[in-house]
């Protein structure tokens, strides 16, 4: 067994044991459910509508290479239906099945809380095709939603989670946790094919029954969750709310660091509130209702954050293991935590609190710059403003996008010039026929490019937006790139049309020894003129060699036999 109860990787390999076949009264195939305990079965609530007043549950997985079929209802109020907001936006549709007789308790799996960003996972549904089971690979693109719920790309077209799969486990490729369940599947309008899963941490928000079936810590430490006085004495900095709400629903910023006082009860409020909100189990329809009548744009998106660690009193050692572990990296303990998540590539929503209160914050700021070089977002809180915060600034904030100013100037000075230099010499080689002009786009780059030189140095305030830039950088650089593959494809044909014209003339030449036709000849110099011209017309030359080929080989000249 892997940590926290679920199976190890290898095991993918095979039918899992938790996996479920769920039957209505018809003998139809309703959907998919996980064995969570000997006698509990997780899966879709629109999966038990589908199956009606009798449901069979089928252990495709079981030992004894049978498929045991037993009877299942649904386990007391454990039924949560999808429901809708204005938006569309579907929240539940989790239920929690009690079978008439248990199942062996190797068979059942835990939950496991893991952070989702960025996973590569597997599901075992049954689809109409394969209705003994089979395992669909997708890649987790992120978060969706209000509920939390997560939004699956399939590997490969043919993976999309269909009809079958409601209910699904969906396991990590890396370490074989079963994370979530299956939602379901679709394909909309334009021909995008997404899957939905609701993560663990969302399951038990709805389901208490299932927060004894699920391992992992939970994402917030105890000492960043809300209170029954901060809603009641309405403790709300509006402002500060506002900012925070913004930042876990992602405003394009990647590090944020803010002061909040231990005197500051109301900020200190206010933080907690974000940070609960944030947090797909902590986060319940009472709690978002209250909040709703806050101020708008004060309520955060469910899954907002990864993890919120408080670092008061704790070393950067237990924080990097705290990450480690969250992301699921539980494997080669030799190796330190910090060099385990370095050589992963992981990333997440990081919330600190109390960073200068750490055991040692010096080390925990070098901890949190190499997540950030890693890509990580990283929401850092300081009870002071004082030496630790100035750096924590400097190094997180200032000196990255220094760095990040120079790597945007340097790229926009090779679009600008040698790029552009390309792609004019090639322009001065062919008529750029089919190929669109870049000037707008080059003099949108040259502003770009002289709006960074003069901006003030991002310690001395507020300047352009990089990221507006890097777009613009992107989008001149692949058109400059694609523009100069077509010029060089018309260079190429120009050099074969110039070969072949070479060609043809000496056989020509051979086979009438060297004797004058005018008609024939003047057919040769215009072919080779137009080649030779500067910008050479690719498209009239080719007529033109074509021209003179065909008269050569009327006239026997280019019979090669």
């Amino acid at each position: 067994m892997a940590a926290g109860g679920g199976v190890q990787a290898a095991s993918l390999m095979r039918t899992p044991s938790w996996a479920v076949r769920i039957r209505g009264a018809d003998g139809e195939i309703a959907g998919a459910g996980i064995l969570l305990s000997p006698d509990q079965v997780l899966t879709c609530a629109h999966v038990v509508d589908r199956a009606a007043a009798t449901i069979t549950a089928e252990f495709v997985g079981a030992a004894d290479r049978r498929v045991p079929a037993i009877p299942a209802r649904v386990d007391g109020d454990a039924y949560v239906p999808e429901t809708r907001d204005a938006d569309g936006d579907p929240s539940g549709d989790v239920a929690l099945l009690r079978l008439e007789r248990p199942r062996p308790a190797e068979e059942a799996v835990r939950l496991r809380r893991l952070s989702t960003s960025n996973r590569d996972v597997r599901m075992y549904g049954f689809p109409y095709d394969h209705n003994g089971g089979v395992w669909f690979r997708a890649t987790v693109v992120g978060g969706c939603g209000r509920d939390g719920q997560v939004q699956l790309s399939p590997a490969s077209p043919g993976e999309l989670a269909s009809a079958g799969c409601s209910g699904a486990g969906v396991a990590d490729s890396v370490t074989g946790e079963v994370i979530g369940m299956v939602l379901s599947g679709q394909q909309d309008q334009h021909g995008n094919r997404f899957s939905f899963m609701s993560p663990a941490e969302t399951i038990a928000g709805h389901l208490r029954q299932v927060k004894a079936r699920t391992s992992g810590l939970s994402a917030v430490d105890p000492e960043l969750r809300s209170t029954g006085d901060d809603a009641s004495q309405g403790l709300l900095d509006e402002p500060f709310a506002q900012r925070l709400a913004a930042w876990l629903r992602d405003d394009g910023s990647q590090v944020k660091i803010s002061v909040v006082r231990r005197d500051d009860a109301v900020r200190d409020a206010t933080l907690r509130r974000a940070i609960t909100l944030a947090d797909r189990e902590l986060r319940t329809p009472v709690s978002v209702s209250r909040a709703a009548q806050d101020p708008p744009g004060t309520v955060p998106s469910a899954g907002g954050h990864d993890l919120a660690v408080h670092a008061g009193g704790r070393t950067s050692a237990w924080i990097a293991e705290r990450i480690a572990l969250r992301v699921g990296l539980w494997q080669h303990a030799d190796e330190s935590p910090i060099d385990r998540i370095r050589a992963a590539k992981a990333t997440l929503n990081l919330v600190v609190v109390g960073v200068d209160e750490a055991l040692d914050p010096l080390a925990l700021l070098d901890l949190l710059d190499a997540l950030r070089a890693g890509g990580s977002r990283l929401l850092l809180v300081f009870r002071t403003a004082g030496d630790c915060h100035r750096r924590a600034r400097d190094q997180l904030l200032t000196r990255p996008a220094q760095e990040r100013r120079a790597r945007l100037v340097e790229r926009l000075r090779e679009i600008t010039g040698p790029l552009a230099n390309a792609l004019h010499e090639r322009r001065a080689a062919v008529v750029p026929r089919g190929v669109r002009p870049l000037d707008a786009e080059l003099v949108a780059a040259h502003a770009a490019l002289a709006d960074l030189l003069r901006a003030p140095e991002p310690a001395h305030g507020p300047g352009p937006d990089p990221a507006r830039y890097e777009r613009l950088a992107d989008r001149v650089a692949a058109r400059l790139a694609t523009s100069v593959e077509r010029l060089d494809r018309l260079r190429d044909r120009r050099d074969e049309l110039t070969g072949r014209l070479r060609s043809y003339h000496v056989l020509h030449q051979h086979a009438t020894r060297g004797a004058e036709d005018p008609a024939v000849d003047a057919l040769y110099l215009r072919a080779h003129d137009l080649l030779r011209a500067r910008p050479c017309d690719v498209r009239a030359a080719e007529a033109a060699v074509d021209a003179y080929t065909r008269r050569v080989d009327d006239h026997g000249g280019g019979d090669t036999r």
